[in-house]
């Protein structure tokens, strides 16, 4: 457990795209991983955001949102 500005917030909106929210106030249905690339790594492998937005997840998402995640902590 971690406080919850420690956090980034992955939203998936009524359209069904899913982004980082790093402000978290995006609507939609979130999940918080760790600012940590490894939580990000750990979630994809377990299939972790799948099952919480209970839909797919191409891999260019994984792929974008992991980038977008590389760039916020540099």
């Amino acid at each position: 457990m971690k406080p919850k500005k420690e956090l980034i917030r992955i939203v998936r909106d009524k359209e069904g795209v899913i982004s980082i929210d790093f402000t978290g106030k995006k609507a939609g249905r979130g999940a918080y991983i760790c600012r940590n690339i490894d939580c990000f790594v750990k979630a994809q492998k377990g299939r972790k955001l799948e099952k919480t937005f209970e839909t797919s997840i191409d891999e260019a998402i994984y792929t974008a949102l992991k980038q977008q995640l590389e760039e916020y902590n540099v």
